[in-house]
């Protein structure tokens, strides 16, 4: 991995272009800034169609290096952002097209998706809400169709719009905006039966809340709590 120096902070402010020209011009450095810039969006975008967060990060470092040994080849057609995950997405469907010629399934398969179940784990207990609901939330997602799946992630969870996803997906923006409608009735429908089976525990009022208020009450009536 490429480590830090004074030059990386001082270009931490350049934008895409000026970074890649200057690293195309013998400061090969630089390139760690753009990693740095650009490891969570093409996390998302690996994870999302792999699963496995292992083999995402696999994905990040062939498909930097893969960029890196291409900058020249980079025309700016596109934004550095959009070129950049164009190739992580591309790297990502080759490991996942080899992995199913043992499975027989299609890397863009669209049938309805399986449940899956994953286990559960203030202020404390409003963390461990949220944490709970991003875990819920992670997992209803994992159980969408492949193609649906990235194009939810990149479009709402990594914020790209529909053009740029386009440019990464090698698709239109109509395929784009339809995959989205679909995977978020999807996602509406399997957090419904995720959540479904727990609707009695909603708004629980969870024993040291109930004793804080007993005590409170007690304390102001000036009698002794059971």
């Amino acid at each position: 991995m490429l480590l830090e120096t004074p030059v990386d902070a001082r270009a931490r402010s350049l934008p895409d272009a000026a970074l890649v020209a200057r690293v195309r011009a013998g400061e090969p450095e630089l390139f760690a800034v753009l990693m740095r810039r650009h490891n969570q969006r093409l996390y998302r975008a690996a994870r999302s169609i792999l699963r496995d967060e292992a083999e995402a990060e696999d994905v990040m470092q062939q498909a930097y290096v893969n960029a890196y040994r291409s900058l020249d080849q980079f025309a700016e057609r596109a934004s550095f952002a959009t070129w950049l995950t164009r190739i992580a997405v591309h790297e990502a469907l080759a490991r996942l097209r080899r992995r199913q010629r043992f499975t027989g399934v299609d890397a863009m398969d669209e049938m309805e998706p399986e449940s899956l179940h994953r286990g559960t784990e203030a202020d404390p207990e409003r963390l461990a809400q949220a944490a709970e609901l991003r875990r819920l939330l992670e997992a209803a997602i994992d159980t969408l169709p492949t193609s649906y799946r990235c194009v939810f992630v990149l479009r709402e969870v990594e914020g790209m719009s529909t053009f740029e996803t386009a440019e990464c997906l090698s698709v239109s923006a109509d395929v784009v905006k339809t995959r989205l409608v679909r995977a978020r009735a999807l996602l509406r429908k399997e957090l419904y039966t995720r959540t479904g089976h727990a609707t009695a525990g909603a708004f629980t009022f969870y024993r040291p809340r109930c004793d804080r208020v007993v005590a409170a009450v007690c304390a102001r009536l000036g009698v002794a709590g059971a």
